[in-house]
């Protein structure tokens, strides 16, 4: 039985402030705006538990508090990428541009994406980031956008082949990131599979032979993250259009025209002008804007695409229509910027950083970035890292910001290719932050 007489002064648990005081805290309550009231609520609850088990001071729960919330409310954290994989989907494939940053915090208020503000009446919404991929592909006769390259290509077959048959060569059965196959994705459609030819050779006698009164189209698939030699052969886009149906082609990684930078990487523009009814392609690759897939090429086929009702499913939302026209219109994109980077200025910012380390065991040596993103898997880019040893890796990468390399035998190397150089300063400040800890 509890002595009523008992001095309960001295427990500690009858010390613990209410949560409304703490919650009084002016930094909590200025946490609260951008946090939100749950997120700081949860956070005194837990600085107040620790208190009755005596494992803090009662007086010191709003510090702790305090300490424990996160520093933005959103979980993802930004990484600063010296893997040399320009476009790393494990880190969110193509970075943004300035312009495109500022175009999407222009748009999270009320936009005009449905509105025509002349008239005041319904518009065809994301016009103008369509009108700027016409623009950017005159052989399109129409074009649109849904959320991503996948939903591009399984769009297509959804309207144009359900019940019907997709004929597709043997060595182009792909299989993309994180186990997803293409006849998987194609089968959900309600569209026939027909392979034609073998895993090395198919002819254009092959696809011949296998259309019928079934077949929808053929379809033409980029392997983009491997490559077959030896004794091969594949048929390309313009005999293929010689037959008597439409042709499809899955370009991939989003290049809309020829670049000299990676003369072997299929583009829009090519396919179309050599006979390709639809071109379907990811926006967050090499085009280098915000994920989103694209559809382009006959009139008739894309206004089929977009007036089907699984169009409205896939539909890309406001922020990523101005991402995307912003890419389009504006300055060069970082992927473009990476991809370009001269190797002697790489080396001559590497040299810098390694000067400016001291006591850290760092090297400058050559390396070799790679294109990243299932695109290009035989471009290699010469370039210059930081070397240091390998157990900089763990806490860089736990670091504010993170730092992102790849571990090499016994060296961390920290690529400078996909690293801005305003983010040298950073950079450096993160290496000191691991050497003084």
């Amino acid at each position: 039985m509890t002595d009523p007489h008992r001095d309960t002064g001295s427990d500690p648990r009858r010390q613990v402030p209410r949560t409304d005081a703490v919650l009084a805290d002016p930094r909590l309550r200025a946490a609260t705006a951008t946090l939100g009231r749950s997120t700081v609520k949860a956070a005194v609850v837990a600085a107040q538990e620790r208190a009755r088990r005596g494992e803090i001071p009662p007086a010191s729960v709003a510090d702790v508090a305090v300490a424990a919330l996160p520093e933005r409310a959103a979980s993802l954290r930004p990484v600063i990428n010296a893997t040399g994989v320009v476009i790393h989907t494990n880190l969110g494939r193509a970075p943004l541009s300035a312009a495109a940053v500022e175009a999407v915090v222009a748009a999270t208020g009320y936009t005009d994406v449905e509105l025509d503000l002349a008239t005041g009446r319904r518009a065809r919404r994301g016009r103008d980031a369509l009108a700027a991929l016409a623009h950017a592909v005159p052989a399109a006769e129409a074009v649109h956008v849904v959320n991503n390259g996948a939903a591009a290509l399984s769009l297509a077959a959804t309207a144009l082949a359900a019940g019907r048959e997709i004929v597709v060569s043997r060595g182009e059965m792909v299989e993309i990131g994180d186990g997803f196959r293409l006849p998987d994705l194609l089968g959900c459609t309600g569209a026939r599979l027909r392979e034609v030819g073998t895993t090395n050779r198919t002819a254009l006698a092959d696809y011949a032979t296998a259309i019928g009164p079934e077949t929808a189209f053929l379809l033409k698939v980029h392997p983009s993250n491997f490559v077959v030699r030896g004794f091969t052969s594949s048929v390309p886009v313009r005999e293929l259009a010689t037959l008597p149906v439409p042709v499809v082609v899955d370009i991939g990684s989003g290049l809309l025209a020829p670049d000299p930078l990676l003369p072997d990487e299929p583009d829009a523009a090519s396919a179309l002008e050599a006979g390709a009814a639809l071109v379907t392609a990811s926006g967050d690759k090499l085009l280098g804007g915000p994920q989103a897939g694209l559809l382009l090429g006959a009139g008739e086929l894309v206004e089929r695409l977009r007036r089907h009702p699984l169009a409205r499913a896939l539909r890309v939302d406001k922020l990523t229509l101005a991402a995307f026209e912003a890419t389009l219109r504006g300055p060069a994109h970082p992927v473009r910027q990476a991809l370009s980077a001269d190797p002697a200025g790489l080396k001559s910012r590497a040299r810098a950083l390694a000067a400016t380390l001291p006591g850290v065991d760092a090297d400058v040596v050559r390396t070799m970035s790679v294109v990243g993103g299932g695109g290009a898997p035989e471009v290699e880019l010469p370039s210059w890292a930081l070397a240091l040893p390998a157990g900089y890796a763990t806490p860089l990468r736990l670091g504010d910001p993170s730092v992102v390399g790849r571990v090499d035998h016994d060296r961390l190397l920290l690529d400078l290719r996909c690293v801005p150089d305003g983010l040298d300063k950073s950079l450096r400040e993160a290496i000191l932050a691991v050497r003084d800890a």
